[in-house]
């Protein structure tokens, strides 16, 4: 098992990175690390310029780990993303020409302006890690991890998400204005060089495999089981919804506040916990009766009030267990 005094280092030295090309987003950078510790994929969503791509690239740079990028567009095919059998006239044989799915992170950018049947080719990579190419199943390397960007507002030329596959993401995140004084350095940063290049790798592979073999290991209290379900519990019954959190939405946010104790150096969960991340992993998950929940962060303040009405397990009862 790793020391969490080591553990803290690594990520430490992951977030001193992204710092280096990324200013600010102190929260985003963290809800990065909790999917990428917990093998969750994720999505970056907000307006355009804010940083979506930028901040999955530092994410990717370091890490020691294959890595790809795809641009999503209307015209891009599944057989781009997953590959093709083509015929070697030379060797006399088909031979496997392995699509950009094969890696260990794949960014897909703008991932909303492919049509539904593109988007519905990342389904089995990002649920089974394998793909299936002419009746054939390949696994996919491990890690494997998608990152995707989205623009919530512009519609031309895009296809919004199913809800079966935004139900695959971890967690969506969004990126949010800087303040004042980080555009401030935003611009002197960027007005000199691009920083991007200077991120360097400080996780490799390996690493990696052992800080996510140790999320699994971090206690989670009945307490703190029945408190998680008591919110899952609110959005299925709640009077606006038409559809609440799913089972795998209750089982990505266990294991999100898992990710999130072991980040900071905990091996059981505390309230916070789970408090914390119900936004960012159920947001996307719940369905308003009247088809308008994305607008204005409708999710987010049905989520935050659900929250202030659940009642938080007491701290005896969490040492009790």
């Amino acid at each position: 098992m790793i020391p969490h005094s080591d553990i803290a280092a690594r990520i430490a030295a992951v977030q001193e990175q992204i710092a280096t090309a990324v200013v600010g987003k102190q929260e985003v950078v963290e809800r990065l690390l909790i999917a990428l510790l917990a093998s969750g994929h994720i999505i970056l969503e907000d307006v355009p310029g804010t940083g979506k791509t930028l901040m999955a690239k530092s994410l990717a740079r370091t890490l020691q780990c294959d890595f790809k990028r795809i641009q999503f567009t209307a015209d891009l095919l599944p057989s781009d993303i997953s590959g093709i059998n083509f015929y070697n006239q030379p060797a006399g044989r088909f031979e496997l020409r392995q699509g950009p799915v094969f890696t260990n992170i794949l960014l897909a950018d703008e991932l909303n302006r492919a049509t539904p049947r593109t988007q519905s080719s990342l389904l089995e990579a990002m649920e089974e890690r394998q793909v299936t190419i002419d009746g054939e199943t390949y696994p996919l390397p491990k890690p494997f991890l998608v990152i995707a960007t989205q623009n919530p507002i512009e519609s031309h030329g895009t296809f919004p998400l199913p809800e079966a596959q935004l139900d695959r993401f971890m967690m969506r995140i969004r990126m949010g204005y800087p303040s004042t004084e980080e555009e401030i350095e935003i611009l002197r940063r960027f007005s000199v060089r691009d920083p991007l290049p200077e991120v360097r790798a400080v996780l490799d592979r390996e690493r990696l495999f052992d800080l996510q073999s140790q999320v699994p290991q971090v206690r989670i209290g009945e307490e703190l089981l029945a408190y998680l379900l008591a919110i899952v519990t609110a959005t299925r019954e709640h009077p606006d919804l038409a559809g609440g959190v799913s089972p795998r939405g209750s089982l990505q946010l266990a294991k999100a506040a898992q990710a999130r104790a072991l980040l900071h150096g905990r091996d059981f969960v505390v309230p916070e916990d789970i408090k914390s991340l119900a936004v960012p992993v159920f947001a996307h998950r719940i369905l308003f009766k009247d088809l308008f929940g994305g607008d204005g962060g409708r999710p987010e303040k049905l989520l935050e009030d659900i929250l202030r009405n659940v009642p938080v397990p007491a701290e005896p009862a969490l040492e009790r267990s």
